[in-house]
């Protein structure tokens, strides 16, 4: 009978430790910070050691904590920042950055449009960081600062290796404190230095007027009073007897693509794909228009530059993809990924491109941008004349946009 009774209580016992060790467990689990393991780096998962062994992260951690200096300066947690930053760092993508938590704070107020800087849009362009559009009024477009320029030093300072976002945080600061950029300007062989006064940033919408029955509209961002403006506009053109338009996207950085893809409802045919994004997986998301494509065959001519990007380059290729609308001016900037915020439970931020942009007819925009149909240079800035507020007095691109629309309106008339 005893050994009947040993016989069963040895598996039970077994299984009542095994619960056991499976609670404790559960509850050290939910009462520290998750684990992931990773899967294929060696000296986790077993195999060869290649140049994947991530004991290299842990010798050169232990070789600061031993050896550095300021050994007892530095925290254990801007160590595991720093080595998050480094991975992100590591991809070589302009676009691709971590941000600890008190940056992401920061990050979340400027989308928000709470900062103070210059007000211009930049990004990558070859080796060079970039101007792709300084905003119309703002400090940057006061002080003369172009589309193109390329930027090279901020107060005396190299910035060839630095990242667009870590630039970023460099010019922004105080109100009315001053900030000197080095640029290269297409076309010269000596930089200038532009000094520019940092203030708090108002990023227009939109501006119209009448020139003769043609309605010329500039839409300086996407955001969201975008599409609610731009409607008013049209329709108050139409009001006054606009028999055609001309849509400037010249400058325009961008903003939200949900705008783009609703202002394209105005003009494509209701549920008509106006761009992809494609994934590393293959898998792809369409945004289709929505709306009664109320001017699909009104004339219109649509100008873009070097400035034109993003939900701009979007909008011009849609167009220009279903309606054949022409697009005048200089090739856009190219920048056709898209950034998705990845959110950590201790505040911080992994901003990653994840997809690219895809037009209807398959064409990608990034790193390529938008050819016009209407290639038309915009003078020399040593050939320019201007008015008393500093604007050009002859502007050839959009002389050449509103010709095109008048052909239109003439071969609108005679169908």
């Amino acid at each position: 009978m005893k050994e009947k009774i040993r016989i069963y209580l040895i598996p039970l016992m077994v299984v009542v430790l095994m619960g056991l060790a499976t609670l404790n467990g559960y509850y050290w689990g939910q009462a520290v910070n998750h684990t992931l393991i990773i899967k294929g780096v060696d000296n986790i998962a077993g195999g060869k050691i290649e140049n994947k062994d991530f004991n290299t992260v842990w010798q050169v951690w232990d070789l600061i904590k031993k050896d550095y200096l300021r050994a007892d300066t530095v925290a254990d947690q801007d160590l595991i920042y720093g080595a998050a930053a480094g991975l992100a760092t590591s991809l070589k993508d302009p676009y691709t950055l971590f941000l600890n938590p008190e940056e992401s704070k920061k990050f979340n107020d400027d989308i928000k449009g709470s900062f103070v800087g210059i007000g211009a849009e930049i990004g990558y362009r070859g080796d060079f960081i970039v101007v792709i559009a300084p905003l119309k009024n703002s400090p940057a477009e006061k002080a003369g600062l172009k589309s193109g320029d390329k930027i090279l030093e901020l107060d005396g300072k190299s910035v060839l290796n630095v990242s667009v976002d870590d630039l970023v945080k460099k010019i922004r600061g105080p109100r009315g404190s001053f900030l000197t950029l080095t640029v290269l300007r297409n076309g010269e062989e000596k930089t200038r230095k532009i000094k520019i006064e940092r203030d708090k940033i108002e990023v227009p919408t939109l501006d119209w007027e009448m020139k003769g029955d043609i309605a010329y509209v500039q839409l300086y961002s996407f955001n969201e009073n975008s599409a609610k403006l731009i409607v008013d506009s049209f329709n108050s053109a139409l009001t006054k007897g606009a028999n055609g338009f001309v849509l400037d996207l010249r400058g325009n950085p961008g903003g939200y693509l949900e705008v783009a893809v609703g202002l394209a409802g105005i003009f494509v045919d209701n549920g008509q794909v106006v761009v992809s994004e494609e994934f590393n997986n293959g898998k792809k998301d369409e945004f289709k228009s929505r709306g009664t494509a109320v001017l699909k065959d009104f004339p219109l001519a649509i100008l873009i530059n070097k400035g034109s990007a993003s939900a701009s380059e979007i909008l011009a290729g849609a167009l220009r993809d279903y309606n054949n609308t022409p697009l005048v001016g200089e090739k856009s900037f190219g920048k056709g990924t898209v950034q998705e915020l990845k959110e950590l439970p201790d505040g911080s931020t992994l901003k990653m491109t994840v997809a690219h942009w895809i037009l209807p007819k398959g064409d990608i925009i990034d790193g390529k941008g938008i050819e016009p149909n209407y290639p038309v240079a915009m003078p020399e800035d040593k050939d320019l004349k201007l008015d008393d507020s500093g604007r050009p007095l002859s502007d050839p691109q959009l002389d050449k946009a509103l010709q095109v629309v008048k052909d239109l309106i003439k071969s609108h008339k005679v169908n």
